[in-house]
């Protein structure tokens, strides 16, 4: 009966995604800028859990990510006639170059003191870039890519990024860094004792996730084609992946991608009173923290020992 359980997990997986990669075929241009929302949120949200969920590290300052690749995307596209695409994955390099600067000053803080360390530097960047001449202070930019691609084009983009992040993560937790990751998450002292070279592991997975991140903005604002520093650069960013990733279970890999799908929904539902948005998501992640501190799918793993993607090798 495993087996078979194995194999039906397996054929829903990849059902899910061929209805994802199909979305432009059947799907209504609504349906289409939703599920684009969905792949581009689960890309980061993974991120994120990847960093705090499995190796420990509290990010609270992923939008410096965010806003570095959001703002070299505009600035080779509008100043230098860079090729869109071209400007999206460069945006996923500077962004690992900022990450391998920071990691030069939080490295040496744990716990809470890395998440404010991160938050500072991105605070730090906003405050730079909205005083910076060369990108118009705060006044913004529209990216205006020549040629303009088309909402398919971005879509097959996110796609890419939302799926591939999912295969990473598996990929990573399935290899020895990510045990590695796992024993550095519970003790890092005991985990150093045992073989594992914890600044190594961290720095890969900083790096990487600074990559990831980089590339899901990119594409983001590419769609969205404004970028101005109290937007790129605002704390919102990373709040929204903390909810995605609480409400959906942190340290799972299947809890970034329930709780990006929730979250979109319960966006697109609250859009008409975006004033009240967050404080409600604020209300509905307090009461599943209360309920479900786990979140849904790492209650479910706990309760019912239901579990799709495992990162525990036989």
């Amino acid at each position: 009966m495993g087996p078979m359980i194995l194999k039906a997990k397996w054929y829903i997986l990849g059902l899910l995604v061929m209805v994802l990669a199909t979305v432009p075929v059947w799907g209504s241009d609504y349906m289409l800028l939703c599920c684009l929302l969905f792949l581009l949120y689960l890309a980061m949200s993974q991120m994120w859990n990847l960093l705090t969920g499995y190796s420990g590290l509290l990010s609270l300052g992923q939008q410096a990510f965010i806003g570095t690749s959001a703002y070299t995307v505009a600035i080779l596209c509008n100043y230098y006639g860079v090729n869109i695409w071209l400007c999206i994955i460069s945006g996923g390099i500077f962004s690992v170059i900022m990450a391998l600067f920071m990691s030069l000053f939080i490295f040496r803080m744990k716990g809470i003191y890395f998440g404010i360390g991160t938050w500072v530097f991105a605070e730090t960047l906003l405050l730079w870039v909205s005083n910076w001449e060369y990108v118009k202070y705060g006044v913004g930019h529209f990216i205006s890519p020549d040629p303009v691609p088309s909402m398919t084009q971005i879509y097959f983009a996110a796609f890419i990024i939302g799926i591939g992040s999912v295969a990473l993560v598996y990929a990573i937790l399935r290899s020895r860094l990510g045990l590695g990751l796992m024993a550095m998450r519970d003790d890092d002292d005991v985990a150093e004792t045992m073989g594992v070279e914890v600044f190594r592991s961290k720095l890969y997975c900083f790096l990487i996730g600074a990559f990831v991140t980089g590339l899901a903005a990119g594409v983001i604002y590419t769609f969205q084609v404004f970028v101005k520093p109290d937007n790129c650069f605002s704390i919102d960013w990373t709040v929204k992946l903390v909810f995605i990733v609480i409400i959906g279970g942190i340290g799972t890999i299947e809890g970034p991608i329930v709780g990006s799908f929730i979250f979109v929904l319960l966006s697109q539902f609250l859009s008409g009173i975006a004033s009240y948005s967050m404080l409600i998501l604020g209300v509905i992640a307090i009461i599943i923290i209360l309920t479900a501190p786990k979140g849904i799918m790492g209650t479910l793993q706990e309760r019912l020992g239901f579990e799709i993607l495992s990162p525990r090798r036989k």
